[in-house]
């Protein structure tokens, strides 16, 4: 009887392939690396015998084996310079160090499913204790489905598996206070400058902004799409300022919106007395353009402890996943934004 052929690995050998040669499923494999205790001897054998055939993760593993943990946590990013995400990152690193953890980043270029597992993968394949997906999951395969069962999983930008938990800032809410301020400064309509589509916070400003207009008795216009570039920002408001009856603008992030007040300045347009803008965010140096900009607050740093909080609990216990927690964010009042047309003898107050 010939041998068995040796397979031939064209990448490290994931979970999933150890599960594929021991016949068992993945979350039976995390279960075996994690010295879970209701695993039969015959199957935890079977297990180590493939991830010593395979040679998958084989540190990793005998320190998970001895420690039970890795003390590594793995952050999913995409491919971008946005302050908002470095702000981010910053919470997460800060929350996991205090914890007693490290942080391994990967980014993905894109937000294609495929760049999504690629990136799982190779945390996965470091042996993280788990994952934090810093990002939106546009559409979830198979296979994510089937790592955020085996590792426990954390997502920051709304959306989830099946088995992820999500830590998120209402952006709903974020939009209704941003557009519920202008309406209150007397502007008959705000206009709305959107983040990309694919992007479950730009959406969700979006639905917020035209609630908000719809529940005031005003028919929204049609919003103006951006990608969260101030480059974009800039030539929305370019657009923008053209249109005599625009007095207020909403832009889903503070990055837009300094590319929209640019593009204002240029045309002559004075903020606030022609032209209200509100931005959200809140990072660093919206106190200080001019004029210093309005914003609706997300509370990153918040956002980072609670990520890691809440998967330290989920990877004490991977059976249970809580309902998604929201943090609310806040308005910050600056001098961007001020009274509508007939408003303006309260200006000066």
């Amino acid at each position: 009887m010939s041998a068995e052929p040796t397979r031939s690995w064209s990448h490290p050998p994931a979970m999933t392939d150890v599960a594929q040669m021991a016949g068992v499923s993945a979350q039976t494999v995390s279960r075996v690396l994690r010295e879970h205790q209701h695993v039969k001897a015959e199957t935890r054998a079977k297990v180590m015998a493939a991830v010593e055939q395979l040679g998958y993760r084989r540190n990793n593993a005998a320190r998970m084996l001895s420690s039970g943990r890795s003390n590594v946590i793995g952050l999913v990013l995409l491919q971008t310079g946005f302050y908002s995400r470095t702000a981010v990152t910053l919470g997460i690193e800060g929350a996991a160090r205090d914890a007693g953890f490290a942080i391994t980043t990967v980014t993905t270029p894109s937000l294609q499913t495929h760049d999504v597992e690629q990136a799982m993968s190779l945390l996965a394949d470091q042996g993280v204790d788990g994952i934090i997906l810093s990002l939106p999951l546009i559409s979830v395969s198979p296979r994510i489905e089937e790592l955020t069962r085996s590792i426990p999983t954390i997502t920051t930008d709304g959306s989830r598996t099946a088995m992820t938990e999500v830590v998120a800032v209402d952006q709903v809410d974020a939009a209704q206070l941003a557009t519920q301020h202008l309406i209150d400064l007397g502007h008959r309509t705000v206009w709305h400058v959107s983040g990309p589509a694919e992007w479950l916070d730009a959406s969700s400003r979006l639905e917020g902004w035209r609630r908000t207009l719809q529940e005031a008795g005003i028919t929204p216009p049609p919003e103006v799409a951006g990608d969260w570039s101030p480059q974009s920002g800039y030539r929305a408001g370019q657009m923008l300022g053209r249109i005599p009856d625009v007095t207020a603008i909403f832009v889903a992030s503070d990055e837009m919106a300094f590319g929209v007040i640019r593009a204002l300045h240029e045309m002559g347009r004075r903020i606030p007395d022609d032209i209200s803008v509100i931005g959200v965010d809140n990072i660093a140096l919206s106190e200080y353009c001019s004029p210093s900009l309005t914003t609706v607050a997300q509370p990153f740093a918040q956002m980072g402890r609670l990520a890691v909080d809440h998967l330290l609990n989920l990877m004490d216990d991977p059976s249970q996943v809580p309902a998604p927690s929201t943090v609310q964010p806040q308005l910050i009042v600056r001098a961007s934004t001020g009274p509508g047309p007939g408003h303006a003898q309260h200006r000066r107050s």
